[in-house]
């Protein structure tokens, strides 16, 4: 078979599958599969986001998938292009993404060569990703890797009959006895539920639900539910949660990005039921999962009889509210005063995004309560800070007053992921870079205090970078702002704006919240 009709299957396949969107990288090696894609995009079968670089490419198409709920093919030439997925490869993993990648290759008497742009790339991606797809499930990315000679006569295919494919996740019937059984079950200091990443689709029963249940809740902002749940939250939950652990910790959506999840490691009496797209209970010591989609679980369980708040955790909400408050007021030019404003006005838009490290914790913490945030997306899959841009990209590209918040060095990871805002939806769209002069995160971590201070510089990596002449580059409207009092909003200029924050150092030192 030539190139040509490889490359048409191949396609015709994806698109049967119900691959409707495609993210295309250019190279020598897989200008057939772009040339088909462009028939078929004019036969109105396909949408083609065309980017320069594959890192980036793959995040833009993860984030098609975070949105749609469907496939997105990323299609890169041979090489080292292919190793450029990797790291949203493994996001995808472990969101349970459907994310395709379509790799061109050398034919088979290459591999082993060493000769130019040849390297292995049968299984690449290791256990990240399914290589059979006639038994693919849609859970996990999907490899397609595609022998093509450089040569190619095109055909005559217009793809006018071409019929695209339905496409749908089956988690099969769950079996919820157990955990209905171990919800129903008593314990002397009580069950705490704790919620990150929820699917659109999945919000309105988990909201119920715990309604229903009456026991006090941990919701992350990607949740969808922290503000409509506010009168069952466990504020300051890390320090409350840690010095009077509960008995059980119910887990639902995606790994909680709060510290106390991660002292659960040390607390093996403290019982822990995940239910979770991905299957991972998402700690290193034992713990009960369920692999299912919560819009299927919570039904299948039937009545919940109310727990309460059995160990009264909710009785010093309000003191330990107004702490925050009074720490905000005291040090509003600090990272966490900035969140609390910032969290303010990105609530007017149909979307945030928020960046790993520092924004995503402190917008938990800190954002404001009154009104309700339901789309905040983040990249928890993994925890890195890899191709957050592109991600906030792809998965906003149709929404206005779209913001994306990030730290610098987030920001800088991938600058090239702003190729695609010639090819989204721009009006309105704010772009946050929280400038504290690099990986300030790390200083908050209590095991590594005791660092040199030149392997503390090491960790911290201060990036003296110029925003402002990155947003000239880019064509984007640039406010940089040290104070609080100095901002008074967003006007649409007609660009993406760059809003570069830089905290007070002192006040974000001696923030007490």
């Amino acid at each position: 078979m030539g190139s040509w009709d490889t490359a048409v299957e191949v396609l015709e396949n994806s698109v049967k599958a119900g691959v409707g969107e495609f993210v295309v990288c250019g190279g020598a090696r897989n200008a057939v599969l772009l040339e088909v894609l462009s028939r078929m995009e004019a036969a109105g079968k396909v949408r083609v986001w065309s980017h320069f670089e594959e890192r980036s490419a793959g995040f833009f198409a993860l984030g098609r998938t975070m949105v749609t709920g469907k496939p997105c093919g990323v299609v890169v030439t041979s090489g080292t292009a292919v190793a450029e997925l990797l790291p949203a490869v493994v996001e995808a993993f472990y969101q349970a993404r459907p994310l395709v990648l379509i790799t061109a290759d050398r034919p088979e008497s290459f591999r082993g060569s060493g000769a130019p742009q040849a390297v292995e790339q049968v299984g690449i991606f290791s256990e990240y990703a399914a290589c059979d797809p006639g038994s693919w499930d849609g859970k996990a990315p999907l490899h397609l890797n595609v022998e093509l000679g450089e040569d190619f006569e095109p055909g005559a295919e217009t793809f006018a009959d071409l019929d695209a494919g339905d496409f749908s996740v089956d988690f099969g019937r769950p079996n919820v006895g157990g955990l209905a059984k171990w919800i129903r079950e008593g314990s002397l200091h009580g069950l705490v539920v704790m919620i990150a990443d929820l699917e659109p689709d999945e919000q309105e029963e988990v909201f119920h639900f715990c309604e229903t249940l009456g026991a006090p809740v941990v919701a992350e902002a990607t949740s969808g539910l922290r503000e409509a749940l506010q009168h069952l939250a466990v504020i300051g939950a890390d320090s409350e949660l840690k010095n009077s652990p509960p008995s059980k910790v119910l887990r639902l959506g995606g790994v909680p990005s709060g510290r106390f999840w991660r002292d659960l490691e040390e607390m093996p009496n403290v019982s822990v039921w995940s239910v979770c797209r991905n299957g991972l209970r998402g700690l290193g010591r034992e713990a009960e999962v369920l692999r299912s989609s919560l819009a299927r679980v919570l039904p299948a369980m039937g009545e919940v009889e109310e727990l309460g708040d059995v160990s009264d955790r909710l009785e010093g909400v309000e003191g330990r509210g107004q702490r925050i408050e009074e720490a905000l007021e005291a040090c509003p030019d600090s990272e966490a005063g900035w969140i609390r404003t910032l969290s303010v006005f990105g609530s007017i838009g149909e979307s945030v995004y928020l960046g790993n490290s520092l924004p995503i914790r402190e917008w938990n913490c800190y954002a404001q309560w009154e009104r309700p945030v339901r789309t905040v997306r983040a990249n928890r899959g993994a925890n890195g800070i890899d191709g957050q841009i592109s991600s906030w990209l792809g998965a906003s590209a149709a929404e206005q007053n779209a913001w994306g918040i990030f730290g610098d060095l987030t920001a800088l990871y991938d600058i090239a992921g702003l190729k695609m805002l010639s090819q989204v939806e721009c009006r309105g769209r704010v772009l946050v870079v929280i400038n504290n002069g690099g990986g300030k995160i790390f200083g908050n971590v209590p095991r590594l205090q005791g660092m040199s201070d030149s392997a503390k510089a090491w960790m911290a990596a201060e990036t003296p970078a110029d925003f402002g002449a990155v947003a000239k580059a880019f064509g984007l409207d640039h406010l940089c702002v040290t104070r609080v009092d100095e901002f008074d909003g967003v006007e649409d200029g007609g660009k993406v704006l760059l809003l570069e924050v830089v905290p007070d150092a002192v006040q974000s030192r001696d923030f007490s919240g």
